[in-house]
């Protein structure tokens, strides 16, 4: 996979389900629905069809899903700047969760390519891992910044 020179979903995605609490938060007429939070519903539906069609072996329907998680949707770019400027000294690492979506991602597709069951599994779980640590560093402080939500 070859690099990406926008700013990774997984990012964010925890941006907007929580980011750094040292960040001001913003006025609440900037609180709207920001385009991250379809990114990342349609990121969650489709880890939740991979689930669903590794406990049927359905290794061509993983293969399928596979590049639509590492190569998903991104907001756009005045949605980017904003998060951007929140994350600050943090974006390197926000992008750096979102790579390794998309190496996970490759991984998946070609275990599920391969048919072997049991690197899809490792490899998923893999990717899950990857998703929790960017929602853990990112998410609250996110929702906070950019909703006013806790």
């Amino acid at each position: 996979m070859t690099e990406r020179k926008h700013i990774p979903v997984a990012l964010l995605a925890l941006a907007l389900l929580g980011g750094p609490s040292a960040h001001a938060q913003e006025a609440p007429e900037a609180r709207q629905d920001m385009a991250l939070r379809g990114v990342m519903k349609q990121l969650g539906q489709d880890m939740q069809a991979v689930t669903g069609a590794i406990s049927e072996e359905d290794w061509q329907l993983v293969a399928q899903l596979a590049p639509r998680i590492g190569q998903h949707e991104e907001p756009p770019a005045r949605e980017k700047m904003r998060i951007l400027g929140w994350l600050g000294a943090d974006a390197r690492k926000f992008r750096n969760f979102d790579l390794e979506l998309g190496k996970g991602a490759e991984n998946l597709q070609q275990a599920a390519e391969q048919e072997d069951g049991q690197a899809v599994i490792a490899a998923f779980g893999k990717l899950q891992q990857s998703c929790l640590a960017c929602h853990q560093s990112f998410r609250q402080p996110f929702v906070q910044h950019f909703y006013g939500e806790r």
